[in-house]
């Protein structure tokens, strides 16, 4: 009779096991149910041993069913090695962004590819130790090309290898191998009542470039001081590229007022340390945006519209503290003390702790900039 009774218990509890290994995929099942029956089995056979009495046998059963099944569940949730956020070195040294998210088993990802903007990839797996997500990109005839990338992950270092292939499937180029490394979270949001900024340094004299320099020194230079203001022209030419503004020094967290002067169809951009840009664009009366005035560009968009019109002087006050970031447009709070997650498209790096210089954008359209203030953070 107990022996009846101890085997249609647990056969019972077997079936429980079995019904819970049957939520997991066919991968988790191999790590985790062998996990669970160990759990399961170890603790009901060590006090088999120790002639307990079937009620107590029973019960135990239960006791380390539930345990196992809690314990397992923590492992088969337990976040992937991927997630995350990486920074990426791309192939030609651009600078480049992932993130990967996990939800429920299934991954997806977006990626900042040097220029533009932050964007969903194609297709994101995860199988075994490698990760693979894809890019597509349409030419002018609307033909779509698909780049691949697989990558490894050893510690917070990461590998990776990319290989593209055109609308036909055939892979153009070699492959191109690359790194990444992962990002640590955010701090906490910084109490900006309590941050002590230095002694002001004024970055523009009013009356030349001293300071500053080309990025590239083989680009056009479109930057001149007229009037006290530093201002940028470009000319519309094929054969002419207008290059961006940086400052010779470099700085790590501060605090940046400026006044700005947009054009018609002026896009350009004050990058802190060379890293995160915000936006200057003639945005008056648009919808909000991340691609608007005073947005961390694609990342952050402004809470409020505080744009004014073309022509008109505007102020900016810009704080960066611990990959926070504060912007306050014509005296109005447009980001908040918000966090930063990666680079912005045209980075000059995707290390977010390097100091750098600001930079202004300066190869897309016109405009002007004047009164700019910098006070570094005192740590």
């Amino acid at each position: 009779m107990r022996a009846r009774l101890m085997a249609n218990s647990s056969g019972r509890a077997v079936a429980k096991v079995e019904q819970v290994c049957n939520l997991f995929s066919k991968t988790q099942q191999v790590a985790t149910c062998s996990t669970l029956g160990r759990y399961f089995w170890d603790g009901i056979f060590s006090q088999i041993n120790q002639s307990l009495s079937h009620v107590s046998i029973i019960q135990l059963m239960l006791r380390s069913f539930l345990f196992a099944t809690l314990s397992i569940t923590s492992l088969v949730h337990a976040e992937s090695a991927f997630t995350g956020r990486w920074a990426l070195a791309l192939p030609g040294g651009g600078a480049g962004w992932l993130g990967v998210d996990e939800k429920d088993g299934a991954f997806s990802s977006s990626a900042l590819w040097g220029g533009g903007s932050v964007t969903p990839t194609a297709s994101t797996k995860v199988e075994g130790d490698t990760l693979t997500f894809t890019r597509q990109q349409k030419n002018k005839e609307g033909k779509v090309s698909v780049e691949t990338i697989t990558a490894k992950i050893a510690g917070d270092a990461m590998t990776l290898t990319s290989i593209k292939r055109n609308a036909e499937g055939k892979e153009m180029g070699k492959p191109a191998e690359f790194t990444g490394k992962r990002i640590p979270p955010v701090p906490a949001t910084p109490d900006l009542s309590k941050v002590k900024l230095g002694a002001p340094i004024n970055l523009l004299n009013g009356k030349d470039l001293t300071g500053w320099k080309l990025m590239n020194d083989k680009a056009d230079n479109g930057w001149s001081v007229q009037d006290g203001a530093l201002i940028n022209r470009v000319v519309k030419d094929k054969d002419k590229h207008f290059g961006n503004l940086r400052t010779e020094a470099e700085f790590e967290d501060f605090n940046l007022k400026t006044e700005v002067r947009t054009s018609e169809g002026s896009n350009s951009g004050i990058y802190l340390r060379g890293i995160y840009e915000i936006q200057i664009m003639e945005s008056f009366g648009k919808p909000l945006d991340s691609h608007n005035m005073g947005a961390l560009y694609s990342r952050i968009t402004p809470s409020v519209n505080a744009e004014k019109p073309i022509g008109e002087w505007q102020t900016l006050d810009i704080t960066l503290v611990d990959r926070h970031v504060t912007v306050i447009l014509n005296g109005k709070t447009i980001i908040d003390n918000q966090p930063a997650l990666g680079c912005t498209g045209g980075a000059m790096t995707s290390d977010e702790f390097k100091p750098g210089p600001i930079y202004l954008q300066g190869d897309h359209t016109n405009v002007d900039y004047r009164n700019m203030v910098l006070r570094p953070v005192v740590r």
